[in-house]
């Protein structure tokens, strides 16, 4: 078994469909398909939405499922560009149409190559990071490098090793592990406003990981719990207009000091399905 896990690790982290999704059929307005190079010779697609106004820009760096059009995921960029906030999210190497494998290394050199190209077009002024679960620790490892307006982080994790030792218990998963991904070293280097959202009810990561990874946290930050939120359905319960709220606070000077809220009501009467 542990030489199963061991060749297979990245095939079990990186669940990735290849194929390259069509921005045509995600219902974003005014959307563009963006091919960009990585520093290490790879081709990878990103998705645009160019901001209205004054606002903002998510730079999205997405879970390890699937590719961009994932069912879920579409919609979550849907609801979060409604407003005009901008958005350029981009497909990880070996995902969604981007060649090559991905690794640890590797997605931070396909960050790294994503912030260049949407500095290049918008500013580094308007750019703000946003990580879904895997994607958190994406985007704390590139925010500890360079310059972003704040960090926005779903479903964090303080290490895959501590994730994968939770599904795996009887196994030195910290031994076999080559993408360890350790948010919990990265955070404390991380000096911009940060919100960090996390369902009680994440079968996935669990929510005592996304609470101690916000404690790490340098201020100023927020942490939402959401009482019925799961893994993948935080948007259900409100997360799309905490973002937004949380954006506004930013352009406004804000947030200050440390702010812990709980969004929503308890599980039983949020009606989220077991």
């Amino acid at each position: 078994m542990l030489g199963m896990l061991y060749l297979r690790q990245r095939e079990l982290m990186y669940p990735r469909d290849p194929a390259k999704a069509d921005i045509a059929t995600a219902g974003l307005v005014a959307a563009e398909e963006a091919s960009i190079a990585t520093a290490d010779g790879e081709r990878l697609v990103a998705w645009v939405v160019p901001p209205r106004a004054d606002k903002p820009v998510l730079l999205y760096f997405h879970g390890n499922a699937g590719n961009l059009g994932r069912a879920g995921r579409a919609g979550r960029f849907r609801a979060l560009t409604e407003d005009g906030t901008g958005l350029f999210a981009v497909s990880y190497r070996g995902y969604g149409g981007s060649t090559g494998s991905p690794s640890e290394e590797g997605l931070l050199q396909d960050a790294r190559a994503a912030y260049g190209a949407a500095a290049e077009r918008f500013g580094t002024g308007r750019l703000v990071g946003h990580g879904e679960s895997l994607g958190t620790g994406v985007v704390l490892k590139l925010a500890a490098e360079v310059p972003l307006r704040a960090v926005v982080l779903e479903a964090p994790y303080l290490s895959t090793v501590s994730v994968a030792q939770a599904i795996y218990p009887y196994v030195p998963v910290g031994l076999l592990m080559k993408d360890k991904f350790r948010s919990d070293e990265i955070i404390g280097r991380v000096k911009v406003p940060l919100l960090v959202m996390h369902g009680e009810r994440d079968q996935l990561i669990p929510f005592a990981q996304g609470q101690a990874l916000y404690e790490l946290a340098n201020a100023p930050k927020r942490f939402l719990r959401f009482p019925a939120g799961r893994h993948e359905d935080l948007p259900r319960y409100g997360s799309v207009a905490e973002v937004r709220r949380f954006l506004a606070d930013v352009a406004k000077g804000g947030p200050a000091g440390a702010e812990t809220r709980t969004v929503g009501g308890p599980a039983a009467k949020a009606g989220a399905s077991p």
